[in-house]
């Protein structure tokens, strides 16, 4: 993190493995085109400025194709980001990238209703703490500022909120009852499922607005991307746990496994995904738009992408197994 958080948006990727370079020497210089991290996935950008900043390289880089890029509103998307963020316009790191990507949809023609074996990750998973629904769909969580200009994170933080519709909102807390309740799971594979989902919405969108159907199919791209990466992370319940590794072999995405119950948990989170980067206010303010529309839609369609009821054989199995204490 840096010292404001107008040119910081701290380290998304995996940093573990990029090195800083020596601050008297910029590794990148302006115009040049880069990769730059966001989250779990790689983009490519330009570098716009390059400023030494407390003996530290800043770049402020414009995605070509940005995570949600919006159309008209693509020229906006820029930010701040330090070294650790950028990787060199290369073979090999195109490379990196296109594997990464592949990564992400290498299940798209699999059969998401096979049955797998029990895959147990290692005991270095993010462990997802108890969290009642009906406390964060209301108030949501402060991000904490390590720049310590909590003024500038609140303000962020309101621009980014995203407006759950009343009906989603008690779907949000019947699914936190059923699970920790009431002990039942979401019957996996879904119909339909996430990907399902994002698809229909395209055709939608394209049906209403032409011209907005590759724009728009980018940002669905980065909610496939986010979800993917976050569901293990902070999407799920503890009792759910288990059957995450049961069904999520083999580099499946789960996004051809889960459904809108699951989905809809992320736009309780996303602002505070969000919240860690830059983006001007007025770019803020349509991307909520954007996100608005989008839970309208599965509003609309709510009966028919949600569950009126959930599995209880599976948490039964395996009572005391998982339970939030």
């Amino acid at each position: 993190m840096g010292s404001s958080s107008k040119d910081d948006t701290g380290s998304d990727g995996d940093t573990s493995s990029r090195d800083t370079p020596p601050s008297n020497s910029s590794l990148f210089s302006e115009g040049e085109r880069v990769l730059a991290y966001h989250g779990p996935c790689i983009y490519e950008a330009k570098v716009q400025k390059a400023e030494l900043r407390k003996k530290e390289w800043r770049y402020y880089v414009h995605y070509l194709k940005s995570l949600l890029s919006l159309g008209h509103l693509a020229n906006s998307w820029d930010e701040w980001v330090g070294v650790d963020r950028l990787l060199k316009h290369t073979e090999e790191n195109v490379m990196k990238q296109q594997a990464l990507q592949k990564k992400q949809g290498a299940d798209r023609s699999s059969k998401s209703g096979r049955s797998a074996q029990t895959k147990q990750k290692s005991s270095t998973d993010v462990k997802v703490e108890k969290e009642d629904i009906k406390s964060y769909v209301a108030k949501g969580k402060k991000r904490k500022s390590d720049s310590g200009t909590e003024k500038d994170n609140v303000s962020v933080e309101k621009l980014v909120k995203i407006q759950i519709p009343s009906t989603l909102k008690k779907q949000l807390v019947d699914d936190w009852e059923f699970v920790n309740q009431q002990d039942k799971l979401v019957k996996l594979p879904r119909s339909p499922n996430v990907d399902d989902i994002l698809t229909k919405y395209l055709q939608y969108r394209s049906k209403k607005d032409g011209m907005m159907t590759d724009s728009i199919g980018e940002i669905l791209k980065g909610i496939r991307c986010y979800f993917d990466k976050a569901l293990p992370v902070m999407l799920l319940y503890k009792k759910e746990r288990q059957q995450y590794h049961d069904l999520v072999v083999d580099n499946v995405s789960p996004s051809t496994i889960y459904g809108a119950e699951h989905l809809l948990r992320l736009f309780v989170k996303l602002p505070e995904l969000l919240a860690y980067v830059n983006i001007e206010d007025e770019t803020l303010i349509r991307l909520q738009q954007k996100m608005i529309d989008f839970l309208k839609f599965m509003q609309k369609n709510q009966s028919t992408f949600f569950l009126s009821a959930y599995d209880g054989s599976r948490v039964s199995e395996g009572k005391g197994k998982g339970k939030d204490e």
